[in-house]
């Protein structure tokens, strides 16, 4: 077990430098060791938002636990949305430790979101109004949550790192369920097969935007640079998008499906996906919570933590 490395009589830059050997040497930093500030708040950004946007995430599926269309299906995404919120739980309980030496706690977090300070993830702004969004939830959005949190498994920070393994092979299991909703959606009536295409096309421009813009000059964040920097991930947001097309694109079209976008194409000579850019303005609406269901959903979260006060009150005695 890596001991504590700070040494008081030591300079801030002595002790960065160190701190940056211990990462470069694959060293993992645990939660009392010492870290530069910008770490600190990077990774508190980071994790509160990838621990809301799982509980937030949950909202969408939540909706068609009573509308499934067999007992089965019922059962299957029930226990999707109960994994969810409990990843949620785990990464916050990580974000906390963080926080301790700050002196704030999950309150601050959960204010934060209420506030609109705390973002959560574009996709879960949206629109589930059909079965066939609920399949393709677990199919493409989790499926591109897999990538970007599979490149994270190695994180410099310790707690992340190990709690992204379990949340991950977990994620496995829900897109493996989208997908069997998929398949079995576009095997059966031409109305069904309609309905995942219209899913497709709801959901594309969210889809491309779940990565983050190629570079900060979009939205005027060096997050990106950061997290590189000191090795939370290793590869960049248009990095991520490419390998999710690579690995999706051939999926989706040998469903039968289209791909709404007519300038989609694999250039073999640069080695990359060509695609029409989102609108990264919208993107920037719709995380400032003005997305269609945005504050349906916050609300709905509102309400819930009021309502559960009295259980905080009573396990804090």
């Amino acid at each position: 077990m890596t001991e504590t490395v700070f040494n008081q009589q030591l300079t801030e830059e002595d002790n960065f430098n160190l701190f940056m050997l211990r990462i470069e040497a694959g060293e993992k930093i645990e939660a009392d060791d010492w870290m530069p500030d910008d770490y600190r708040q990077t990774l508190i950004k980071l994790i509160s938002m990838h621990g809301i946007s799982e509980i937030m995430g949950a909202l969408p599926e939540k909706e068609w636990v009573p509308k499934a269309p067999t007992i089965k299906r019922k059962l299957g995404i029930m226990a999707k949305v109960q994994d969810e919120m409990g990843h949620g739980q785990l990464l916050l309980r990580v974000t906390e430790d963080l926080m301790k030496p700050l002196g704030k706690s999950r309150e601050h977090i959960m204010q934060d979101l209420f506030s609109g300070r705390l973002k959560f993830h574009n996709v879960f702004h949206m629109e589930a109004p059909t079965w066939g969004d609920a399949g393709l939830i677990g199919w493409l959005v989790d499926g591109a949550a897999i990538i970007s949190q599979t490149n994270m498994l190695n994180a410099s920070y310790g707690p992340y790192a190990r709690a992204l393994k379990r949340i991950c092979a977990e994620e496995v299991f829900h897109a493996q369920h989208g997908e069997a909703i998929i398949m079995a959606l576009t095997e059966g009536t031409e109305q069904q097969k309609d309905m995942v295409q219209d899913a497709v096309n709801r959901w594309w421009e969210a889809l491309l935007m779940f990565f983050g813009p190629a570079d900060a000059s979009t939205t005027g964040t060096s997050k990106q640079d950061t997290t590189i920097k000191y090795r939370i991930r290793s590869k960049t947001n248009e990095e991520l998008r490419q390998e999710f097309f690579s690995k999706y694109i051939p999926r989706v079209l040998s469903l039968g499906l289209t791909v709404p976008d007519e300038t989609m194409r694999f250039d073999k000579d640069q080695g990359i996906w060509i695609y029409q850019q989102p609108d990264w303005n919208k993107f920037k609406e719709i995380i400032r919570n003005k997305g269609p269901k945005s504050q349906e959903r916050l609300q709905l979260r509102i309400h819930s933590y009021e309502e559960s006060e009295w259980v905080r009150r009573a396990l804090s005695k």
